[in-house]
């Protein structure tokens, strides 16, 4: 049916990879394409042979010529982003070039900002509605997953949505005494950054970490969640109306928040460059070196996530909950593609996302969040792909 090139090989393009080739009905070509070849060769040799045809190539994706000729020379109908967010716009502006519709997973950040937002992507809105492609942001799990969630909760279940609360929980172990479960640099950029969350019209900032609360999530049981700024939020506030209140929050452990406070303490976590033994260093970036490679946590993490929103609103003129979630195992995600699951649950909707646009279900010129378009194909492709997701209409609620 159709042709996609993955740019990045990482933990999370493991598990599309693995996933259009699942699905060669829809994904009859792919080309896999990284700065490092020697990972997408491998991933070739993991799981070429199929009916799923696999090509690679050297790809810096910091250069627009580049994924221009790249394109042009592979010819696909979907560009599948999963490299870093400071690479969207090079690759959205190869996208406009060469006619062809893009998906990522996560806003561009420029690199010397730790700045989340879409403002941007939306930029390119009018240029993609000329060029009759379709541009769709944020097609992970959160963002992604966690906006469809909740355009399917508007469809189905509100007449009104007043707040969500998207929870973001991870109850897996990989036994490192500190380690990240995606890219580190992005990773520690997002969560020691302010946090941000919007109610009545306006945005409200908190110090990092500074709001905790403990929720009791179905399958891994209480947990410390703690507010943060996410990027849906921004889209989530635009997209449905009438909201009056979101907020994002995620788990962490206390060990991990005491190696965090250490490293940032001494400087660790700074993205500001310094010198040392006469070169240019960036803190942060050499700390990502020497931790572990979070597409190496697959064999050694344990445990499930639970990722899902709480939402408040009204039906019928009377005030209705309603909590729809995703439970994922580690073990169960490396049994299948070889991932844990914060690579899984990011990598299948990319995938489905991609498969949406090439079966032309979610296609239209412009550029577009997931709560944008109709849930329904979406929310039927997790259950089928693996990402079922279950439902509560008597929640406990978060203050």
């Amino acid at each position: 049916m159709g042709k996609a090139l993955i740019i990045g090989a990482g933990g999370v393009a493991s598990v599309v990879v693995h996933k259009c080739c699942q699905n060669p009905d829809v994904f009859e070509e792919i080309c896999i394409a990284s700065r490092t070849v020697e990972k997408c060769d491998a991933l070739k040799e993991k799981l070429g042979g199929g009916r799923t045809k696999i090509q690679t190539a050297q790809l810096d994706a910091d250069n627009t010529d580049m994924v221009i000729d790249l394109i042009r020379s592979f010819q696909p109908d979907v560009v599948i982003n999963v490299a870093l967010p400071y690479q969207d716009l090079t690759i959205m502006d190869a996208c406009l070039e060469t006619g062809v519709h893009y998906v990522d997973t996560a806003n561009y950040e420029p690199p010397d900002t730790p700045k989340f937002e879409y403002s941007w992507q939306w930029a390119y809105k009018e240029r993609f509605e000329k060029a009759g492609i379709t541009a769709l942001l944020g097609s992970g799990f959160d963002p992604g997953v966690t906006g469809v969630f909740t355009a399917y909760a508007q469809k189905h279940y509100f007449d009104e949505i007043h707040t969500i609360d998207i929870v973001d929980a991870n109850a897996g172990d990989h036994g490192y005494p500190f380690a990240t479960n995606f890219n580190p640099e992005i990773n520690i950029r997002e969560i020691t950054a302010k946090g941000r969350y919007f109610e009545n019209g306006e945005w409200i900032e908190t110090e990092p970490l500074s709001e905790k609360k403990v929720y009791d999530l179905p399958e891994i049981g209480p947990k410390n969640i703690y507010l943060l700024y996410h990027e849906e939020l921004e889209s989530l506030a635009v997209n449905i109306k009438g909201v009056k209140k979101i907020r994002f929050w995620m788990t962490f452990s206390d060990n991990y928040l005491n190696h965090l406070n250490v490293l940032q303490n001494v400087g660790m976590t700074s993205i500001e460059p310094i010198e040392y033994e006469g070169q240019q260093i960036i803190p942060l970036q050499f700390l990502k070196a020497i931790l572990p490679d979070p597409a190496s946590l697959g064999p050694r993490t344990k445990g499930k996530t639970n990722i899902g929103c709480i939402i408040q609103g009204i039906k019928d003129g009377k005030p209705k909950t309603y909590y729809v979630y995703n439970v994922c195992d580690h073990e169960e995600c490396f049994a299948e593609v070889g991932s844990q699951a914060i690579s899984y649950t990011t990598g299948v909707p990319a995938m489905i996302g991609a498969m949406l646009i090439i079966k032309g279900i979610w296609k239209k010129p412009g550029v577009y969040n997931v709560e944008e378009f109709d849930p329904d194909p979406f929310m039927e492709a997790l259950n089928k792909h693996g990402l079922p997701w279950q439902e509560n209409f008597t929640p406990t609620l978060l203050d």
